[in-house]
């Protein structure tokens, strides 16, 4: 198995940042969301975070969080909603994707 680019303890730290804002800003619903897509990062495909990775670094860190602080920020607000860490993932390769087009 290789291992990804970017440890998966790394990507998980992301969201316990945003659910450290959100209990901050007394988003109750939102930290707990982001708490439950936390845990559920443990079963992230490792291709997944390998795809993160490359996507990250051609795109750079502004960019990327430009990408990345809205769609937490809705699911910090209850505007938008993940089951699994994954389908997360999935949603900002695909707004990163639209960035390198």
């Amino acid at each position: 198995m290789v291992k990804p680019a970017v440890s998966r303890d790394a990507f998980r730290g992301l969201f316990a940042l945003f659910a450290a804002k959100a209990h901050h800003d007394h988003k109750h619903d939102g930290e707990q969301h982001l708490l439950k897509l936390f845990a559920s990062t443990k079963d992230i495909p490792d291709f997944l975070l390998e795809l993160w990775s490359d996507r990250a670094q051609l795109l750079g860190s502004e960019t990327v969080g430009d990408i990345l602080r809205p769609r937490t920020r809705q699911i910090a607000d209850g505007s938008a909603h993940f089951d699994h860490a994954s389908d997360f993932l999935h949603a900002l390769l695909r707004d990163m994707d639209r960035k390198t087009h």
